[in-house]
């Protein structure tokens, strides 16, 4: 690997850091990356899996503050995010690609739009909920679709950050801040568990994993204090924006 490819990688670790962390957006720079370097698609996808899962530790201990009073809810679904996770990559593993390539970016795309119109209530936007609020007051079939987001997340996990960020401020009657925390907490575990398969079954490119990695060990850190000094709504339209950016661009490549 040349040195200039090797700091593109960490330019792009840092980008998808601190994008992954404030939105879920991070595979916008660390998927393309990849394929810049010349990986195929799958190998990218399990290499940018391993390291998003590395990455993922220092957006949680960077998010604790925002943690505080979601343990139980973070429990509960962590679990089931760990299954939809494993059972993601497993599906990776043994099946083509082509089918999720050509869905995701209606997913992508959905989900932004699903942010960018769903304005949250005035009390809601600045206020944390009551400790432990958001996990007795899930609506219905919240489960069921964090399972499905899940099972993306660790299938192909472009932009799952998106889909889980809408689906959470959609359910629970939390502040964006907090969800997002919560969300760095649940898509984290999923790709932790994904990446184990991946690393031991799966075809990454560890020579490129390491700068990548190193990048978003970086960005991931400063992420969340940069979301908790953002104001909401600006948070909430870059995030939806970037996502509809990149639905548009995963689907000229799926087409």
């Amino acid at each position: 690997m040349t040195p200039g490819l090797f700091a593109l990688l960490i330019g792009a670790g840092i980008a998808a850091g601190l994008a992954g962390s404030i939105g879920g957006l991070a595979s916008l720079f660390s998927y393309p990356a990849l394929l810049a370097a010349g990986l195929p698609a799958t190998a990218a996808n399990v290499t940018n899996t391993v390291s998003l899962a590395v990455g993922s530790l220092s957006t949680i201990t960077s998010s604790r503050p925002d943690l505080v009073g979601q343990a139980g809810t973070a429990r509960k679904l962590g679990l089931v995010c760990a299954v939809g996770g494993a059972t993601g990559a497993g599906l990776l593993l043994l099946t083509p690609s082509d089918l999720f390539i050509r869905i995701v970016p209606f997913l992508v795309g959905g989900a932004s739009v699903l942010l960018l119109i769903g304005r949250r209530r005035p009390d809601q936007l600045g206020q944390p909920a009551p400790l432990g609020a958001g996990a007795g007051q899930r609506r219905p079939g919240m489960t069921a679709a964090v399972l499905a987001v899940s099972v993306y997340g660790g299938y192909f996990g472009a932009a799952a950050g998106v889909l889980m960020l809408a689906l959470l401020l959609a359910a629970l009657p939390e502040t964006l801040t907090r969800v997002n925390a919560l969300k760095n907490v649940l898509l984290g575990l999923a790709n932790v568990i994904a990446a184990v398969g991946f690393a031991v079954f799966g075809p990454v490119s560890w020579l490129a994993a390491v700068p990548l990695t190193i990048g978003l060990l970086l960005g991931s850190w400063f992420g969340p204090p940069v979301v908790r000094r953002l104001p909401t709504n600006l948070l909430r339209v870059g995030i939806a924006v970037a996502g509809i950016g990149l639905a548009v661009k995963l689907g000229l490549d799926a087409f």
